[in-house]
């Protein structure tokens, strides 16, 4: 009877203990700030895909990018996990991962099913993010007609060999800065996939050459898809860029000359004087 008793009040204290414990590491879980996590996939064709990761949390108010987190990217099929790798915040809260297609696996309708993981640290709660896409591609031609030049691309899901109809599409003109937009703002695809657009005279482009891009923003089933093509149809223009030459602006693997030669004369003539002073105070000590 004695060690029944104490049998039932050892499993009391013991559920009361594993009580508190839990709801301690709750409240300690309840202080700590969410990560919402922003994911988009970007297709470049002929160059690369990945995914463009955002970690932002509301931190006093104030939506905050988080920088330092560690992310666990995974192939998520039938529910069933398999780790592809990791990525880690910058100081924007971005990241940045790039993906083989090739070594991830579909589904039966050929698309991609991932899940962002953070799995949460002593400031932050632990938080996932799905993505599904399908793969698209936008094929580009330039061609004249009665002495106008035009474009036209094509938008094409490659999961199914299908072309895509009523999907906006935009075309810019490639800049160091800010793409020049030309067309309609928004264009969509006709029952061809395909839309046209002629260029615009007088454009200027180093050597007369313009690189032309168009892009599928942020679609629902295909994110982001560009395509670039270049074609010598540009004003030529002379590339004033001091970039590649000495000058005071310029970094100090490309120092002026001048700057490089007068300080190491006058560097080299000073300790010449003082060593010519040295070993003429020798001369006199032993004279």
């Amino acid at each position: 009877m004695k060690i029944k008793i104490i049998s039932v009040l050892f499993i009391y204290f013991l559920s009361l203990g594993n009580s508190i414990l839990f709801q301690h590491l709750q409240a300690q879980n309840d202080k700590k700030n969410t990560v919402r996590l922003s994911v988009n996939y970007v297709r470049i064709m002929n160059e690369k895909d990945f995914l463009e990761i955002k970690a932002i949390s509301k931190i006093n108010k104030k939506s905050t990018r988080i920088p330092n987190l560690e992310l666990f990217i995974h192939n998520n099929i039938d529910n069933q996990l398999v780790l592809l790798g990791k990525s880690t915040t910058n100081n924007d809260g971005e990241s940045n991962y790039l993906l083989n297609l090739k070594k991830i696996k579909t589904d039966s309708t050929n698309t991609y099913h991932l899940k962002i993981l953070f799995k949460g640290n002593d400031l932050f709660k632990k938080t996932a993010k799905k993505i599904s896409f399908k793969k698209a591609d936008i094929y580009t031609k330039i061609f004249t007609k009665d002495s106008i030049n035009f474009i036209t691309a094509e938008l094409k899901d490659t999961s199914n060999d299908s072309l895509i109809e009523g999907e906006p599409l935009v075309v810019q003109i490639k800049r160091l800065f800010k793409p020049l937009k030309i067309g309609d703002e928004l264009m969509f695809t006709n029952n061809n996939g395909a839309i046209t657009v002629p260029i615009e005279q007088g454009i200027p482009g180093v050597d007369g050459n313009l690189t032309i891009e168009v892009v599928l923003e942020e679609h629902d089933n295909y994110g982001t898809v560009k395509a670039s093509i270049k074609a010598p149809i540009g004003v030529p223009i002379v590339d004033e860029s001091t970039f590649d030459k000495r000058t005071m602006w310029s970094p100090r693997s490309k120092t002026p000359i001048f700057l490089l030669v007068i300080p190491n004369i006058l560097t080299l003539g000073l300790w010449g004087f003082i060593i010519y002073l040295i070993i003429n105070l020798f001369k006199i000590q032993k004279s």
